[in-house]
């Protein structure tokens, strides 16, 4: 590079060495170690000893969406399955604000401070433009976190309620070989993540809000058919009164449904997730619903249903990940996208046209 003030017309010009710039990267700054790597035997060894660190990775395995680690996953899902099955899967459900994590948090510690080990994993809402989720349920949760015996994992909905589901399925069986006797599993509060929680639970608990305009408008009879039980929340001070009330209205609207596939009639309470009152009022009804699905055989075939119910899923989801992998449905579909777009071939002879790729036909 030519540098003018090294000319010898400028003999006399002294030009000071310039400043280097100053790293991009702080040099003092210890980089983190790369995270070790576990076989699945060590994870399973780990997650069956109780380590909550070794049940912490393997659930991020579950999670991941790279196929390595989903193969890890599956070899330890599969050692663990022998180990699962002896807790008790609650849901819960509730429109935003009703007070799901509160409530877990005064559920939870009232069941560790009896001897008992509680994982809850809660399904955060995702951006539709971002992707991004808050995943700040614990903060919600400040007691529970706190506990020796509570594991709390969010887990971002990511826009698909079915994978994220599944993922949830395969935690429960994680968390229930790592000796947690109780699981709560919270929904969104919003669309169909209801019946996706429903259909990997034992009792599913509606939490519902008085003193918000039309109490009617919380009796949806989709919701309500699915729930085992139906809370009140924020039944104190002024809106003790509001809260029987509506407690009254769900009685009369249960009263005209049929009966439950179960035989079990869903119990309407109010309580306070905030002053802890009525918390011991809830879990007997939750004892009791599980004597009455135990003793009649309900609770055992509602477990093999759900087996089924997300094998079927699951053959879903890898048939529609199989389809859009495909090389030449991969090749064809922004071209045969971009005709339904035009409107030069109607959407349905489009899906026919990419189903013949996949078939090979």
């Amino acid at each position: 590079m030519h540098h003018p003030e090294n000319d010898e017309q400028y003999k006399g010009l002294k030009v000071n060495k310039g400043v280097a710039h100053a790293p991009t990267v702080n040099p003092y700054l210890k980089r983190r170690p790369q995270a070790q790597s576990y076989s699945p035997a060590e994870l399973t060894e780990g997650i069956l000893c109780g380590n909550i660190t070794m049940l912490s990775r393997a659930v991020t395995l579950v999670e991941s969406a790279r196929e390595e680690h989903q193969q890890i996953a599956r070899q330890v899902i599969e050692q663990c399955l022998p180990h699962a099955g002896k807790s008790v899967r609650i849901g819960i459900t509730g429109v935003p604000g009703a007070g799901k994590s509160t409530s877990i948090d005064s559920l939870g510690m009232y069941r560790t401070e009896r001897g008992h080990k509680l994982a809850v994993l809660a399904i955060d809402p995702s951006s539709e433009r971002s992707k991004g989720s808050i995943l700040g349920d614990k903060t919600r949760m400040a007691d529970l976190a706190r506990h020796p015996s509570a594991f709390i994992r969010p887990s971002p909905a990511a826009g698909s309620l079915g994978g994220v589901a599944r993922k949830t399925r395969e935690t429960i069986v994680l968390c229930e070989a790592a000796g947690f006797d109780t699981i709560f599993v919270e929904t969104v509060g919003v669309g169909q993540s209801e019946t996706a929680v429903h259909s990997m639970v034992d009792f599913f608990l509606l939490i519902q809000l008085a003193g918000t305009g039309d109490e009617l408008q919380g009796i949806k009879r989709g919701i309500m058919e699915m729930a085992d039980g139906i809370v009140i929340n924020k039944a104190d001070g002024d809106n003790i009164l509001k809260a029987r009330m509506a407690a009254s209205q769900f009685r009369s609207a249960l009263s005209l449904f049929p009966p439950s596939e179960s035989g079990w009639k869903p119990t309407v309470m109010t309580y306070s997730g905030y002053y802890k009152t009525g918390i011991a009022e809830i879990w007997q009804m939750l004892d009791d619903y599980m004597r009455f699905a135990l003793g009649n055989g309900y609770f055992a075939a509602r477990r093999s249903r759900q087996a089924k119910y997300w094998m079927y899923e699951s053959i879903g989801e890898a048939l529609r990940s199989s389809f859009y992998h495909h090389p030449a449905v991969a090749a064809a579909l922004p071209d045969i996208e971009r005709q339904a777009l035009n409107s030069s071939i109607t959407p349905f002879d489009a899906a026919k046209r990419l189903m013949d790729l996949f078939l090979g036909i």
